[in-house]
């Protein structure tokens, strides 16, 4: 991989010209009191360096003379990782990871000047380290000042993350190999979890046999809070208690996905607990699919990206205008969004390094950019239906029944050459599949 992260750095760099970029790593969180969450690199840092320790500093000046990738690291400390672990450290960083030159970050101060007082723009994102983001304007605003004596300098800063987006929009080859590996184990949990669900089993032992998969097959873990959401749980988008007991007639909406090597896989599936599906459950259900059949359809090279929301949308509201639970005018109401009193969300994001991957969707003129080669999209429309459901003025009243029923289908798709393929295939949503 070092040879890909070293192609990623001068793509950015041919990018920024006579600039400098700045990225931070990610810091250590604390989960409460002195107990830390397990460290996960900041994406664009990890993108660019695959270096996963905290307390690092990444920068690229290709105007510099010598050192055009120069990283800021923890250094050796025996007695520290007696407790926290090991360290790459200075010298080692430099042959690992390829830097012209590599610094203690308690030299960062002294040291990181000369790389960005004769840079025309510096690039850095504001993230949530406030201290570090105060050093960095402390540092411009210095060079700004000096900047009639020296007639060279940043005149302006940009927003790193912006111009990360552009390159991590489109995966290579070896990303793809690692959502792929994600894909794969997040299908055999899923596959897994379809055939234990029973009545009277919790959701959150459907959890814990999801997530044991993951950890055997190799996965860092869940690469979001896993959803399993039973009955009238499903219509909470961003269930995450997971803590009720099955019973019959319920369905189960599991939204579950894994990370590995920090790629990520994203899946939901909804299916009956132990049984059949009701009439309406079935009905939604199939209404569902056909949305997500459409909107797959509509994830082509070439094509704007909000033309798969879009598909699902009319698919959707013209279905529950047919089931009489939206009255008027397929276009109207869209207008109107009065559907989103049962759709209320995007039919997809990009999916990589993070499960809400970087891309940016629209041009400078509010057009859609379109899909490229490379794109991998997550395909998701749903119908949810809360057991506390109030019609809007104008529509009709719902009857009960269909009070209290959520359904989600989604599937990670790749965008080729000549189509998509759909990377999550191996998990079943036939309606006969999901009685099976």
């Amino acid at each position: 991989m070092q040879s890909e992260y070293r192609q990623r750095r001068q793509a950015v760099m041919e990018a920024i010209g006579g600039g400098t970029a700045i990225f931070r790593s990610a810091p250590m969180a604390v989960m409460h009191n002195d107990v830390e969450h397990p460290f996960r690199q900041e994406s664009d840092f990890f993108y660019l360096t695959g270096f996963n320790e905290p307390e690092a500093v990444a920068v690229l000046a290709p105007h510099h003379d010598e050192h055009q990738f120069v990283l800021f690291v923890r250094p050796k400390d025996l007695e520290k990782e007696i407790w926290s672990g090991y360290r790459v450290g200075v010298e080692a960083a430099k042959a690992r990871y390829g830097a012209d030159e590599v610094y203690s970050i308690t030299e960062l101060d002294e040291k990181l000047t000369q790389y960005v007082e004769r840079a025309e723009r510096l690039y850095y994102h504001f993230g949530c380290d406030r201290s570090f983001n105060d050093k960095i304007v402390a540092l411009w605003q210095r060079l700004i000042a000096t900047y009639p004596k020296r007639g060279a300098g940043p005149v302006a800063i940009e927003d790193a993350k912006l111009l990360l987006q552009t390159f991590r929009r489109v995966k290579s080859p070896a990303e793809l190999a690692r959502i792929r590996r994600a894909v794969a184990i997040t299908a055999k949990a899923h596959n897994h979890a379809r055939a234990i669900a029973q009545p009277g089993r919790y959701e959150y032992e459907i959890q814990a046999e999801m997530e044991h998969i993951f950890r055997l097959e190799g996965a860092i873990g869940p690469a979001y809070p896993s959803i399993v959401a039973s009955g009238a749980n499903a219509c909470i988008l961003h269930y995450i208690e997971n803590n009720r007991q099955m019973q019959a007639e319920d369905l189960l909406l599991i939204d579950a996905g894994c990370a590995y090597d920090y790629y990520n896989a994203d899946i939901t599936r909804t299916f009956p607990v132990g049984s059949q599906f009701t009439p309406e459950q079935r009905t939604l259900y199939e209404l569902v699919l056909e949305a997500q059949l459409q909107a797959i359809e509509a994830v082509q090279p070439g094509r704007p990206f909000n033309e798969f929301h879009d598909a699902a949308t009319r698919t959707i509201t013209a279905g529950l205008i047919e089931l009489g639970l939206l009255a008027g005018e397929v276009d109207q109401l869209i207008e109107e969004k009065k559907h989103k009193a049962f759709f209320m969300h995007g039919t997809g994001h990009f999916l990589g390094l993070d499960v809400h991957d970087s891309g940016i969707l629209r041009n400078p003129d509010k057009t859609w950019r379109p899909f490229t080669a490379g794109n991998v999209v997550t395909v998701e429309p749903g119908i949810y239906i809360s057991p506390h459901y109030e019609p809007a003025e104008g529509q009709p009243a719902i009857n009960s029944r269909w009070l209290g029923i959520g359904v989600r289908i989604e599937d990670d798709v790749l965008v080729t050459e000549s189509g998509h393929e759909v990377l999550t295939a191996a998990v079943p949503k036939t309606l006969a599949a999901m009685e099976a």
